[in-house]
């Protein structure tokens, strides 16, 4: 129970006194409720929040808020139970010397559960950060809504969700997950534009294993419910996962260094030392001419961006496509990309999502776009279908068409049917679009449009064979030659693949000052 200084309602004593007695007070928050509960805290391979906020901010930098705040509900015990930050270090530093606004549940306080006072406190930092118009992060380690403090515990986080909606696209928000996220908690990080996670010691999920039993019969842990790789690889909750929480902060440092402070500002240029003109002619061998041949399309991003240097967003989900920060001559790009190594880089409904999502945060954060396309379609099938690959596949052309930022593409070897419209073609507004020699633009591939074209000659020929391979060979002639797109304006040059970075470098400079206006209405209504 926290007892107060002796100062306190009595006769005035000197300010020497008063300060000393201030120091005391500070020294017990920031020591928290116990040693013992520090070692149960570090027993679980997990640090305490300030340990974590330590990590995160530049040294000496942190200004804390609410530091000596106490909650005041009464009844279970509670009013014997009182600790200073009531379970959540609130505050902002700086990350590379830019301000950072950030909260940490302290587990270590009735399991970092939010109550009341909790709650009021991540509002105050919620809306300091929007007001000054810097990042938020928030380093989750709790246990939900504080039980004692019943609905009022609740309504705390609808505050923190509505609030969570309001920064959306004005201010970068992310979410690192340190410890348990569970029931409409877990809604928060949801509503962030990054997840992080931690293999073994972070999970998220409504329900846990226990109502899963009771519900459904089915046993299974806490990990393998909502642990970091589940979210990682096949839900798509999580956009990054690491072994510990280390790595995990110094990875948030970096991804702050590619993100503008708010959604008025252009990312954060570096003086770049890999020269803008830089040759890049080990494209020419790293991607087969034969476009059924697979390559690794990170192995092009090394290739193309500054140094080799990119951050890969949700790097094991949805895998047939890459999305990623890097730098292209010391400027901030995302960069979205077909990954033949993976179902040859088609299109589904869990690539359509991750890369849809990417763009409109881009655009959001004033980001330039760069579409590298080779692409063989949509993927077919009963459940693509039946799963609502129309309308996921709508929300990727959607976020293209309502992105507004500089926006950049280039083929190198094929894009086919409605995955070429779809990705970043000029026709749905992409402001450069380049191609490589070889490159091979149509509705489908020349076997299947010859097969569907011809098919009745073919039919009827004494070869069938002979004659679908002599038409195939005029279809591709005619209408999937490297300069066809070129030619009718629909692309804008065929390029030197050992010129793809000179050329990428000169489009975004050049574009950089654009400005484009949407129409004016209150929001869209894109694709769900």
């Amino acid at each position: 129970m926290t007892t107060y200084p002796s100062s306190v309602g009595v006769e005035p004593v000197p300010t020497h006194t008063q300060v000393g007695e201030l120091r005391a007070l500070r020294e017990r928050a920031l020591r928290g409720p116990s040693g013992k509960a520090t070692e149960a805290q570090h027993a679980k391979g997990k640090l305490t929040a300030r340990e974590r906020i330590a990590l995160l901010l530049d040294e000496g930098s942190f200004s804390e808020v609410g530091q000596l705040r106490l909650h005041r509900a009464q009844g279970f015990g509670l009013e014997a139970r009182k600790h200073y930050t009531d379970g959540v270090v609130t505050g902002w530093g700086t990350v590379g010397g830019r301000t950072v606004f950030v909260y940490a549940h302290d587990f270590r306080i009735f399991g970092g559960a939010l109550g009341e006072a909790h709650a009021e406190k991540i509002h105050k930092i919620m809306d300091m950060a929007v007001a000054a118009g810097a990042p938020l992060v928030s380093l989750n380690d709790g246990a939900g809504a504080r039980i004692q403090e019943g609905v009022t515990a609740l309504a705390g986080y609808g505050g923190i969700f509505r609030r969570n909606t309001a920064a959306s696209g004005v201010i970068p928000q992310i979410s690192v997950m340190l410890g348990p996220c569970a029931g409409g908690a877990a809604y928060s990080p949801a509503l962030t534009d990054f997840v992080f996670m931690v293999r073994g010691t972070s999970q998220m999920f409504i329900t846990g294993p226990g109502v899963v039993k009771a519900v459904t019969g089915e046993e299974i842990t806490h990990n393998a419910l909502g642990g970091a790789d589940v979210h990682a690889e096949t839900s798509g909750v999580c956009h990054f996962a690491y072994d510990d929480e280390q790595s995990c902060l110094a990875e948030v440092r970096y991804l702050l260094s590619l993100l503008p402070q708010n959604n008025r500002e252009a990312p954060p240029a570096v003086a770049a030392g890999d020269p803008a003109g830089r040759r890049t002619a080990a494209l020419l061998d790293l991607v087969p001419l034969e476009g059924s041949r697979p390559y690794d399309m990170t192995k092009v991003i090394e290739e193309i961006v500054d140094d080799g240097e990119f951050l890969e967003v949700h790097e094991h989900w949805a895998c047939n496509i890459v999305c990623a920060l890097a730098r292209i001559d010391g400027q901030v790009v995302g960069i979205v990309a077909s990954q033949p190594q993976v179902l040859a880089g088609v299109l589904d409904i869990e690539a359509s999502e991750k890369a849809a999502r990417f763009i409109q945060m881009c655009d959001a954060f004033n980001i330039a776009l760069v579409t590298l396309l080779d692409v063989p379609g949509f993927l077919p099938g009963v459940g693509q279908e039946h799963g609502g690959i129309i309308r996921h596949g709508a929300k990727l052309l959607y976020a293209y068409c309502n992105a507004t930022v500089p926006r950049v593409s280039l083929v190198l070897r094929k894009a086919y049917g409605g995955a070429y419209i779809v990705m970043e073609s000029q026709s749905i507004g992409a402001d450069l679009t380049y191609a490589w020699p070889g490159n091979e633009i149509a509705v489908m591939g020349a076997e299947g449009a010859a097969n569907v074209i011809f098919r009745k000659q073919i039919a009827g020929a004494n070869d069938p064979e002979v004659m679908r391979a002599r038409l195939v060979k005029e279809y591709r002639a005619e209408l999937m030659h490297p300069y066809y797109a070129a030619e009718r304006g629909l692309i804008d040059d065929v390029i030197d693949p050992a010129d793809t970075r000179a050329v990428l470098a000169s489009a975004l400079a050049a574009l950089r000052t654009k400005h484009a206006a949407l129409p004016s209405r209150k929001h869209g209504n894109p694709p769900q």
